[in-house]
């Protein structure tokens, strides 16, 4: 019997995180969303290019019923208003907060053993919104950021050294926004890192396209924001949750202590298996970089605060 996930929300994010979890053959998928006949639509071009891709997997779309992501594996939240030009992840927080606030709560009546993984904007935010809905334990609930900023990063090292992406590892840390804290000591090229590969002003060039990269592509795009790239790494944590492959990624993750950080969903490198997150793994890091992760850390508090008092 094939695994079971719920992808909440079927917009440019949700449709294509659909697509490649049927592709990839990991689950049968449900899609949600609030928009009448869209769901149903999309799901129905996908089964009609299935004989095409040869796959087997089910996908059905539904209107605002909840009833039939009953027993998900995984529920995926896509839901929200996508970023528009000059618009800030902050900007989102209010009208994002409550749609995500209130499809938790049906999950976790209808999927009370599922694993959430969050990617509605802002990230961070959004994690704390699901994970106090839901009451799920922290280990279920994991919001996808650092895999996107670090698969971001990746592909600028790619295209700076004209190397395979195949031979490029690189982590993020941090809050999903301007704060996150790229780090290059870690981010490597067939395990050089790219420190020893490329000047100290072309590094710091791609951190700050790094930190920028999800505002590059909304302001090129003008009216959505990017779905490809985040897609793809929300699919590789399922992945690794469903294969049980224990893999380490970067994801947001509630924080009791680690790293000095306390009661805050933040992006760190977790072990992703069966359970969800197994272990946050826990590396050295320099007296700047644990400083910019305290900084990033604080903003992502302010936005949690900002949460609480619209509540």
């Amino acid at each position: 019997m094939r695994k079971k996930v719920t992808v909440v929300g079927a917009g440019n994010v949700g449709a294509t995180t659909a697509m490649r979890i049927i592709e990839k053959e990991l689950a049968d998928v449900i899609m949600i969303d609030v928009l009448e006949g869209v769901p149903a639509g999309k799901a129905l071009d996908l089964c009609e290019a299935a004989p095409v891709e040869g796959h087997d997997c089910k996908i059905t779309g539904h209107t605002a019923t909840y009833g039939e992501a009953k027993d998900s594996d995984i529920v995926i939240m896509t839901a929200g208003i996508p970023r528009k030009p000059g618009m800030s992840r902050d900007d989102l927080l209010s009208i994002n907060m409550g749609i995500v606030s209130s499809s938790s709560k049906k999950i976790a009546s209808v999927a009370p053993n599922a694993i959430l993984i969050i990617v509605s904007n802002p990230l961070d935010a959004m994690c704390h919104a699901a994970f106090d809905a839901s009451g799920f334990p922290k280990n279920r609930v994991i919001g996808m950021a650092g895999i996107l900023d670090s698969a971001r990063l990746r592909a600028f090292i790619a295209m700076e050294l004209n190397v395979s992406v195949e031979n490029i590892h690189a982590l993020v840390l941090g809050g999903h926004g301007d704060t996150m804290v790229p780090l290059p000591r870690y981010s490597t090229v067939s395990g050089i890192p790219i420190t020893e590969l490329m000047p100290p002003d072309r590094v710091e060039s791609l951190i700050e396209r790094t930190r920028t990269g999800g505002a590059e592509i909304v302001g090129l795009l003008k009216t959505g924001s990017a779905y490809y790239a985040p897609a793809s790494a929300v699919v590789e944590m399922a992945e690794a949750i469903l294969k049980d492959k224990k893999k380490i990624l970067p994801c947001s993750a509630y924080l009791e202590g680690e790293y000095g950080i306390n009661h805050l969903f933040m992006g760190v490198p977790v072990k992703l298996g069966a359970n969800g997150i197994e272990e946050i793994v826990r590396i050295r890091l320099t007296d700047e970089e644990m400083k910019a992760l305290h900084h990033s850390a604080a903003a992502v508090r302010s936005v949690v605060d900002d949460m609480k008092r619209v509540v």
